[in-house]
């Protein structure tokens, strides 16, 4: 019996042409009876028809002829698909991996014959494997996936036993992020550890850096903006410094006390890191600084003369997002102690936005200025729970595939081009009084 040695890689899927080039051949270890040219299937690709007129769509995209060098019996492969549509009937396909002992991982075969059986005439589209096997999705796939007549396996991830720590871990960040049984079983399969979530670990990482250089600096862990001179500081966006465009980002590296910078890092971690596993770098980045800068645009916008300190716009923005994810799909969410959980992380959240609203109005001690805006806390949920639920709900699906995400970009875009023109202009038209700078 043949059986596959060598797997079609991501990288030659990525490089393959469909219109010029046939896919790469999976590489067949040949018997006896397979070198004589009377054995089992030994090889096979799909190559366009020479006269074939341009057509859209993946099925008639991949529209080919097959090709075969052995089959039992002497028959071609040309019998699995005699009309040359691309497509191979769900029963014929699960006999051939079966007979051939195609190494595709059970998790994959399962989602694939899933997927088949979920079509209307029972057959597995040519784009639809080769998406499968370089870890490619597409809505559709998801779609019939989840809609398809044949179940996945019952037995949950959490049934699997033997499992080291690390692959615990992502099962653990699976169940806590992910809704749907179909989606964590595909992030555990394909889950690899490079490249790691760096991104909010170094932020992290950064404002505790800052943190203890500037409580070094002023002998001071506790807030630190009642210090004459930790407003002096280039990261601090002050209103008198709003021409200075970096502060309204860099702010976040700053902290009013020990209180407010463990609050912030806990939550980076414990939420914004499962986060970045599951949704990657560029998603949860974007999300992250959308809030920050969400945050001091608004502070600039509705708290004129405060100035503005800590990551909490971004925070409050991976918090807001997940919330509103876990409650959109509670059924489907099998975190553990979810209910609890929830109002234990809502609890936290309003005594922290309580004590940013104590120390704007009703400072326990003489400031020479106005305290630091609780704005950013409300900016940064309202960027989580749009911006936000639209990134956390399109896993593994292209975001410009989704019409809500162009329509929450438009808004946010609307509000940044808004923000921009009220500081330029607004302040002067209004005469507003803004505290000198330090």
């Amino acid at each position: 019996m043949g059986r596959v040695e060598d797997r079609v890689t991501a990288e030659e899927l990525e490089d393959w042409d469909p219109g010029t080039s046939a896919l790469p051949a999976l590489g067949i270890k040949q018997g006896p009876r397979e070198q004589a040219g009377t054995g089992p299937l030994s090889q096979k690709c799909w190559e366009p028809e020479p006269d074939a007129p341009s057509q859209s769509g993946p099925a008639l995209w991949f529209r080919g002829r097959a090709h075969t060098q052995a089959l039992a019996g002497g028959s071609s492969l040309q019998q699995l698909d005699p009309e040359n549509t691309g497509f191979i009937g769900a029963d014929t396909f699960a006999g051939l991996v079966h007979s051939h002992e195609l190494p595709l991982d059970p998790a994959k075969l399962d989602m694939l014959v899933a997927l088949a059986q979920s079509n209307e005439q029972g057959q597995v589209c040519y784009q639809e494997l080769v998406d499968l096997i370089s870890s490619k999705r597409s809505s559709s796939f998801k779609r019939a996936i989840a809609n398809g007549q044949r179940a996945l396996p019952r037995d949950g991830l959490l049934d699997e036993p033997g499992l080291g720590v690390y692959k615990r871990f992502v099962r653990y960040v699976a169940y806590e992020i992910l809704p749907c049984e179909v989606d964590r079983r595909w992030y555990f399969y394909r889950h690899r550890s490079c490249p790691p979530p760096v991104f909010m670990a170094s932020v992290t990482l950064a404002q505790i850096i800052v943190f203890l250089c500037y409580g070094a600096r002023l002998n001071k862990w506790v807030l630190q903006t009642y210090h004459p001179e930790y407003m002096k500081s280039p990261l601090v966006y002050h209103p008198g410094h709003r021409a200075r465009a970096w502060r309204f980002l860099t702010y976040m590296f700053m902290h009013v006390g020990l209180e407010q910078l463990g609050f912030n890092a806990l939550l980076q971690l414990m939420i914004g890191v499962p986060l970045e596993m599951v949704h990657g770098l560029l998603r949860i980045s974007l999300l992250y600084l959308a809030g920050v800068l969400a945050g001091s645009l608004t502070v600039s916008i509705t708290d004129m003369r405060a100035p503005v300190v800590g990551g909490s716009g971004g925070v409050y923005a991976l918090c807001s997002a997940h919330l509103a994810n876990v409650v959109m799909n509670w059924a489907g969410m099998r975190c553990p102690y979810k209910l609890l959980r929830m109002v234990l992380a809502l609890v936290c959240m309003s005594s922290e936005v309580g004590r940013a609203v104590w120390l704007r109005f009703s400072p326990p001690l003489p400031a020479s200025g106005p305290q630091p805006s609780f704005m950013a806390h409300l900016a940064g949920a309202v960027v989580g729970v749009s911006m936000g639920l639209t990134i956390l709900r399109s896993y593994e699906e292209r975001l410009r595939d989704q019409c809500g995400w162009w329509v929450v970009l438009l808004a946010y875009g609307t509000f940044l081009l808004f923000a921009v023109f009220w500081n330029v202009f607004a302040y002067d038209l209004l005469g507003a009084h803004i505290p000198p700078p330090p």
